[in-house]
Order: C-alpha cells, then structure tokens, then sequence
C-alpha cells in the first residue's frame, strides 16, 4: 500500500504483522473506506499461514476514536447507517473468527467504535497514557454496537457505567476492569508488544488457532455442551504432530520444533 493509503501493513519474516490505522488527522476514525480496507486485509491474513500474529495499531496520537462523524452527517439516512453498522459489525466478527491472535496496540484515546475494536481484539496492549470511553451517549446516541463488545469483557455494571456516563477512563482502570491485558509507559509500549507476541510465535500454530476457534466458539454454549466441545477439540488437537512433538520435547527437555502448519 502507498503511504497515502488509509491502511497500513507491515509484514515480518517471523510471522508477525501489524495493520495501522493510517487517518490521523481524522485520529483514525473508522470511515467507510478504513472498514473496507480492514476487512480486506484481515480477510487476506485469515487465509496466509504465513501470518502467525496480527497487531493493530494507530497513526498520530489516537489509537482509534470511532466512526467518521462527519460522513455520519454527510449521508443521513437509515440506509446508510444500517449499512455502516452492518459492515462494522462483520468486521468486528472478523477478528474474533480471525485463526490468527490479534493484538490492539492502544498508545492514546480509543473512544466509541475504536474502543469497540480494543474490546474485540483477543488481546490489549496499552500505553500508561491510553484513555477509553463510548461517548456517544454525550451526543444523544447510546454506543449499542460498542456495547456489543465491553459486556462481552468487562462486568455488567462496569460496562453500563461506561456506556451511560461516557466517562473516560485510564489505562490501569481499563486493565482492571477487563478491557487491556497490560499497562506500560509509552516508551515501553513496542517492546511490550514484542514480548507478548513473540510468546505467542513460540507456540504451535497449530495449538494457538485450535484454540483461539474453540475459545469463542464455548462461549456462545451452555456449560455441558462447552465441555463436549471442548473435549472434542482437546483430543484432535493431541492427535496433531505438534502435541506429539512438544510432549515428548517436555519429557526430553528440550525445545519443541513445531512444524507450525
């Protein structure tokens, strides 16, 4: 992509891409184009095995702050709006059906949609100076697609808090509450980032997207059906040559070398 594009994409050799949302001066809100480049990149990855770890991140000084208010505006109808919340919502499902762990690089404000996309990422990374609301009940509109995503991660009345009030909260707060994974100051935030995936990129590929499907999969079933799923899952996942490797490299005491196919 040029350096005009919306999106940015950044490919490594050990498996680790990271997509930056690229409008700052619009503080990276999620215009229809950026929706569409997202889903086109995520769809692209969900397909590359090459691709072990997914990072997204924000140019400028916002992480993200929501969707484009001014195209809001510019096309006030339900059409549109039922489109774009459509189109943000297959997006937002994209990550969680994404193989692939996805990390949200969050170095300033996430507000409304953006920190929609923090809560549906599978992991959160968070400079000290991070702050996070859904404000648009300081509009007069309720934040109900955020919604979606907070209740599925924080406590009940954390979530409606947030949502009622639209309130900013902090980075150590959003950690508390469920919303990040960690906290680091700003200058620390990359090589956080390095040290979390890179954990990740030592496991089995075959394990890790095993997993992340099963994950959310039993979330949506009851607790009986959960464990039979998740046996099912469990045992195909032994039968695989990576398990094999890593059990007897545990029992030998040495590193595994995953086939990571």
């Amino acid at each position: 992509m040029s350096e005009e594009a919306c999106l940015l994409r950044d490919d490594r050799a050990d498996g680790l891409t990271t997509l930056t949302l690229n409008r700052p001066g619009q503080f990276n809100s999620l215009s229809r184009e950026m929706l569409t480049a997202l889903q086109s990149e995520l769809d692209a990855i969900a397909a590359d095995e090459k691709v072990r770890v997914v990072v997204i991140a924000g140019a400028g000084k916002a992480f993200c702050a929501g969707h484009d208010l001014k195209e809001m505006r510019a096309n006030h109808s339900k059409d549109f709006m039922q489109a774009l919340f459509r189109q943000c919502g297959e997006l937002m499902l994209t990550i969680t059906r994404l193989p692939q762990p996805v990390i949200a690089r969050v170095h300033g404000i996430a507000t409304a949609a953006g920190c929609q996309l923090v809560s549906m990422c599978d992991l959160a990374v968070a400079a000290d100076v991070a702050k996070f609301a859904v404000s648009g009940i300081n509009v007069g509109l309720f934040c109900s697609t955020p919604a979606v995503g907070l209740a599925r991660n924080l406590g009940r009345k954390a979530a409606l808090e947030m949502l009622l009030t639209g309130d900013f909260i902090d980075a150590m707060e959003a950690r508390a509450k469920g919303l990040v994974n960690r906290v680091v100051p700003a200058d620390a935030l990359d090589a956080e980032i390095e040290r979390l995936a890179a954990s990740i990129l030592a496991k089995s590929a075959v394990a890790v997207r095993m997993g992340k499907g099963m994950f959310y999969k039993q979330l949506e079933m009851g607790l009986a059906d959960a464990y039979d799923y998740a046996g099912e899952v469990m045992a195909c996942n032994m039968m695989s040559e990576d398990a094999g490797e890593g059990i007897d490299a545990f029992m030998q005491k040495r590193k595994p070398a995953y086939k990571g196919c």
